[in-house]
C-alpha cells in the first residue's frame, strides 16, 4: 500500500505545483488588466476555480499522504526529511500569500505590480527544486 501511497502523493504534489506556478502567472496579466474590465473579470473567476479546484485540494493531498509517508516509511527521521518538510511548510505559506491575493483581486483591491507577481512566480519554483533535490539525493 506504501507504493500507492507514495503514487498518489508524487500526483498531488504534481498538481499542487502546477497551480503554484500558474496562478501568479495568471496574476501578473490580472494586475496588467483595467479594474472592473472584461479580462478582469475573466482572471477572478480563473483564479478562483485554480485555486478552489485544483490548488487547495492538491496541497491537502500533498499534506496528509506526505505526512503518512513521513510517518510510515522514515518515522520522521532524517535532517533531509527535516528540511524538506521546512521546505513544504515555506511553500504552504507562499500558497497562503496567494489565497491573500486572489481574494484582493476578487475585491478589486489589488496594489501590487505585474513585477511583483513575476518575482513571486519563481519562489515556488525554487522551493521545488530544493525539495526535489532533498528528497532524491538525501544529502544529509
Amino acid at each position: 500500500m506504501y507504493e500507492w501511497i507514495k503514487a498518489f502523493h508524487v500526483m498531488a504534489v504534481i498538481s499542487w505545483m502546477a497551480g503554484m506556478l500558474y496562478l501568479p502567472r495568471l496574476m501578473v496579466y490580472h494586475a496588467e488588466a483595467q479594474t472592473g474590465s472584461i479580462q478582469s473579470e475573466t482572471f477572478k473567476i480563473m483564479e478562483r476555480r485554480l485555486l478552489r479546484g485544483i490548488i487547495n485540494p492538491a496541497m491537502a493531498l500533498t499534506w496528509v499522504l506526505g505526512l503518512y509517508l513521513a510517518w510510515y516509511g522514515f518515522g520522521f527521521k532524517g535532517g533531509w526529511l527535516h528540511a524538506k518538510l521546512l521546505f513544504v511548510f515555506l511553500l504552504s505559506g507562499i500558497h497562503g500569500v496567494l489565497v491573500k491575493h486572489v481574494r484582493n483581486f476578487a475585491e478589486d483591491r489589488n496594489v501590487k505590480s505585474p513585477r511583483y507577481f513575476r518575482i513571486l512566480n519563481e519562489v515556488p519554483a525554487v522551493m521545488m527544486v530544493v525539495i526535489v533535490i532533498l528528497v532524491v539525493v538525501k544529502p544529509f
